[in-house]
């Protein structure tokens, strides 16, 4: 099977978590014997080309001529590359996010599928925000040209019906695959360290961890609280993380470090060195950074809204608090560091569901028999 993945977000140039689902799960189907190619418009003149795990990866010319619009020139680039690839290896699905379809040509008599990640209109209500009408038209086209549905949770599922239509066509919840052949790494736990990773914007619930933090350590003044991500910055370029310090005096930063972006790699070991790993997020489509902390076995605190039901059972494998509340967030940390048995217990919990419920090979098995189900 030859499946094409629509996306500009790859962890070669791009830090994202579709760009990191598509190199986990992209790389399992090559595994599995499928061909996967991945294309995105990219920054340069001349169309670029790499090969990661056995997926081809291609990041087509950017607009040269600014009289073209650039929606037309993506649309021209995408459908042009599609058509070629399909001449060489027949393509069976081209699979794209929300708004990814709108651009594809109904001429491809492909299967086309979109995988629920995200879109406009869900994250509409996290960011206060009323629907632009440009990128909310291109969603409805998107999900008029599609012919079936991945949903990474029933909470994405449900919520994107409130404002997008699946016109009775097929869709399916299966989870977010997590490599779950990775070991937890051989380091030693740092009984003060508190992690969250993320970026870091207000949708993410940092405000209220930093709030929660200020708490945590009136209580506990050793812990020290990680922060792995990138800062956000506002439509007039002021930075998320400079409005916090403007916000909250110097006191609320005492054992606050904003790392930035860190290889994965090395944060896959910071995971597995942190205490607690705490995840406030006011809206997730399932959380992919709360896995990654599970599958380290991690005792972890995440949202009890959204999708944080599905994920963590609380107090067998996981907390879960009211995002909105700094004081509940604080007191879900503080009782990790109250009962470290029982938060080694979670842990271990936590790991033993991402290897059965999240198995990247299991998963990938069910997203390939789905695939067949729609041709």
């Amino acid at each position: 099977m030859h499946i094409v993945f629509i996306s500009s977000e790859y962890p070669l140039w791009s830090p994202g978590g579709v760009g990191s689902f598509l190199k986990t799960f992209g790389s399992a189907l090559v595994a599995a014997g499928n061909d996967v190619s991945i294309l995105g418009v990219g920054s340069k003149n001349e169309e670029e080309y790499f090969i990661d795990n056995g997926m081809q990866i291609y990041r087509l010319p950017k607009r040269k001529i600014k009289l073209v619009p650039g929606f037309m020139h993506n649309a021209i680039q995408l459908n042009k590359k599609i058509k070629q690839l399909h001449k060489e290896n027949p393509i069976n699905i081209i699979e794209a996010a929300e708004g990814g379809l709108a651009l594809i040509s109904k001429k491809h008599k492909i299967k086309k599928v979109i995988r629920l990640h995200g879109g406009h209109h869900f994250f509409a209500e996290a960011e206060k925000r009323e629907i632009d009408k440009r990128k909310g038209k291109l969603e409805r086209v998107s999900f008029a040209k599609a012919d079936a549905f991945i949903a990474v949770s029933n909470y994405v599922k449900k919520h994107t019906e409130k404002y997008l239509s699946y016109g009775n066509k097929p869709i399916v919840v299966l989870s977010h695959p997590m490599d779950t052949d990775l070991p937890v790494p051989a380091v030693t736990v740092d009984p003060k360290a508190i992690l969250f990773a993320g970026t870091v914007c207000e949708k993410k619930g940092v405000q209220q961890l930093i709030e929660a933090f200020k708490i945590v350590r009136e209580a506990l003044p050793e812990k020290e609280l990680h922060i792995y991500g990138r800062d956000w910055s506002f439509p007039n370029g002021d930075s998320y993380i400079e409005m916090l310090k403007s916000t909250f005096d110097r006191t609320y930063f005492a054992n606050v470090t904003f790392h930035g972006n860190i290889p994965k790699e090395t944060l896959m070991n910071e995971y597995a060195k942190a205490a607690v790993c705490v995840f406030p997020s006011h809206m997730e489509t399932q959380g992919l950074v709360t896995l990654e902390a599970m599958l380290f076995a991690r005792p972890v605190v995440f949202s009890k809204y959204g999708p944080g039901p599905e994920t963590i059972d609380h107090t067998k494998n996981g907390l879960l608090c009211d995002v909105y509340n700094p004081a509940d967030i604080a007191e879900k940390i503080i009782s990790i560091f109250d009962n470290p048995e029982h938060a080694e217990t979670m842990g271990k919990n936590a790991r033993a569901l991402i290897l059965k419920r999240f198995n990247l090979h299991t998963l990938v098995a069910d997203n390939v028999d789905f695939y067949k189900s729609i041709l």
